[in-house]
């Protein structure tokens, strides 16, 4: 198996590495160094929440929605992953799902209408 710059180094460099890209928004090649380092490190939510942020700022949305829903799945409280399904189901024009998870959303931050 060949090597890419994408999988060279330590999960530690090529997470900043991945940062590196979504920062220049690049996010199709952040997307490329995260898809292996969460291979690596499934368990871990901060290189999967990255991953999900990379593939809705890229359009992948159906991959954004799996990541997401993944992480929510194993943290129902987890208040950005809620935010960012609620949006991901917005524009792929899913609105009823989306209210459902934007309300949790804004739940969790403590946005709560006004009386």
């Amino acid at each position: 198996m060949e090597i890419t710059y994408y999988d060279q180094g330590t999960p530690a460099e090529r997470w900043e590495r991945a940062q590196l890209f979504f920062d220049a928004q690049d996010y199709a090649g952040a997307a490329r160094v995260l898809a292996g380092l969460v291979a690596e490190v499934p368990e871990q939510t901060g290189p999967r929440m990255l991953l999900a942020r990379a593939y809705y700022h890229s359009a992948q949305l159906r991959r954004a929605e799996a990541e997401l829903r993944l992480i929510v799945e194993r943290d129902p409280v987890e208040h950005y992953a809620r935010l960012m399904l609620g949006r991901t189901l917005e524009r792929q024009a899913l609105h009823e799902e989306a209210e459902q998870h934007l309300r949790i959303a804004a739940a969790l931050a403590g946005d709560f209408p006004k009386a």
